[in-house]
């Protein structure tokens, strides 16, 4: 029998490589942890997390779309954004800016929704041949590129017809995931993304297929979420997308005019400035007294809603009437304002999406249903909530509205969720912010729509809190904090 002994020597030689490997591997977790650190923290680019002066106008028109079952059970579809978005388009005579998430036409197979982002290319590539001097500037996330894995016909077609389109660089923004950032940061950047895919395409299986480098970049879970129409004579500041598969989806919208529009441009400048450059159109706003019109507006981008939100949440007083439709509640400190104004008597009614359904993929309900059990919870029932009667869309809203006692009343809408990633300068986002007296057209439009959807007045709109309360609710809410502290979520 033989036995085998490292020799003397052997073993020397690996005592001296050990430290070498531990002073590696030190210096590998002090670089991450600094990586970490710094794009949490970095400074934000120019322009980014932006605050408009506010404005008098005399007018700004509320629309929405919403999606119900009618009394024999057929879906019915209440639409006005995206012809509104559509004649913006038509009537431009100097220049048209789009900036939009979701632009798309990638469909799970089975599935059958309106051809809008076709028709909104149609109507762009028509435009630009009527007027082949107008500058026409679309900007939009990576996620229609599947995160440069495939290019998009309809962008294509675009740039053959000579609109600017301009995908967004979200690198520079802080990292809403750093522990994965760090590592995707350090290691897999440098590849890219493009290449033959490989890997099916999640978001809908008649999509190209997918190179792992892209969803290498896709789990860094940042975009550009903005949703804006503009031309020089009015915009559109929206919670949907222009996109097939969320088509249905119940939305709102806000549309506006005059010099706020000059705002709008000057925001998206600065993703612009981040993505490689180029120059928004110049516009001169209408000369108008700034101090005239019963309605004041303000255009808020990332951060910026965050502390509008949470300000005008705080102002509230017993008397109050706080109403809310959102796609995404998760932020802490927006639940600790409300489980506050809750305490002061105000009446708060939230009218939130179960978290039921995503482009044909079933989901559990986080964050909404363990956050609205918190919500009901601590509040002893004070603050009430109605589930959106979903089947295969969403309820896709993001809005506040307060009806005040005395005062203006305060309406926020836009493209922000408020949950942590929307709100904490990880996303590009964009939200209008509106004051107008209580007997103006527009506070009276806004507050029938809530009050239809949640008294179900021509049709079965909401449900019961209970409807989606269910024994695994506290398991979610565990799982909903965990990622809230880890930062792996996709709210």
């Amino acid at each position: 029998m033989f036995t085998t002994r490292r020799s003397s020597s052997e073993h020397q030689t690996s005592r001296r490589r050990f430290p070498y490997i531990r002073t590696a591997l030190g210096l590998l977790i002090l670089w991450l942890v600094a990586v970490m650190l710094y794009q949490t923290y970095k400074p934000l680019p120019a322009g980014i997390s932006y605050e408009s002066p506010e404005y008098r106008v005399d007018e700004v028109a509320f629309l929405h779309d919403l999606t119900y079952p009618s009394a024999d059970g057929q879906m019915e579809h209440e639409q006005q954004i995206f012809q509104r978005m559509l004649q913006i388009v038509e009537e431009a005579e100097q220049f048209v800016v789009v900036d939009m998430f979701l632009f798309n036409n990638y469909q799970h197979k089975g599935q059958h929704f309106p051809p809008v982002s076709v028709e909104f290319t149609d109507a762009l590539v028509a435009k630009k041949k009527q007027h082949p001097d107008m500058q026409i500037l679309f900007i939009t996330d990576e996620v229609n590129t599947n995160y440069n894995s495939a290019p998009n016909e309809l962008l294509e077609r675009m740039k053959k017809a000579g609109i600017e389109v301009v995908i967004t660089n979200v690198d520079p923004l802080r990292d809403s995931t750093p522990v994965y950032s760090a590592v995707w940061r350090t290691f897999f950047q440098w590849f890219g993304q493009s290449g033959d895919g490989w890997i099916p395409n999640l978001m809908a299986s008649d999509g190209p297929d997918v190179t792992m480098r892209s969803y290498l970049k896709l789990l860094n879970v940042k975009a550009n979420h903005r949703k804006v129409v503009a031309s020089e004579k009015k915009a559109i500041v929206s919670s949907g997308n222009i996109h097939d598969a969320s088509a249905y989806h119940s939305n709102v919208a806000f549309e506006v005019t005059g010099p706020v529009i000059g705002d709008i441009l000057h925001s998206e400048q600065a993703v612009l400035d981040i993505s490689g450059g180029g120059q928004v159109p110049s516009y001169t706003a209408p000369s108008t007294n700034p101090n005239q019109g019963d309605l004041r507006i303000r255009y808020l981008t990332e951060g910026k809603v965050n502390d509008a939100v949470l300000h005008e949440i705080n102002l509230t007083e017993k008397g109050d009437t706080l109403w809310m439709g959102m796609f995404y509640i998760a932020s802490p400190k927006v639940l600790d304002a409300l489980l506050d104004a809750s305490k002061r008597e105000v009446d708060i009614r939230l009218v939130l999406d179960p978290n039921e359904n995503a482009f044909g993929q079933e989901k559990i309900g986080i964050p909404n249903r363990p956050v609205a059990a918190e919500l009901h919870d601590k509040s002893d029932g004070k603050i009430q909530i109605r589930w959106y009667n979903t089947t295969k869309e969403q309820y896709h809203t993001k809005m506040l509205y307060i009806a005040k006692a005395t005062g203006d009343h305060i309406v926020l809408g836009g493209s922000t969720n408020l949950t942590p990633r929307n709100m904490n300068d990880y996303n590009l986002e964009n939200e209008l912010w509106v004051a107008a007296p209580a007997d103006n057209e527009f506070s009276r439009s806004v507050a029938d729509y809530f009050e239809r959807v949640w008294n179900n007045e021509d049709a079965e709109f909401t449900l019961n809190l209970d409807e989606f309360q269910e024994k695994t609710t506290f398991l979610k809410g565990i799982l909903y904090k965990l990622q809230l502290i880890l930062g792996f979520t996709t709210f």
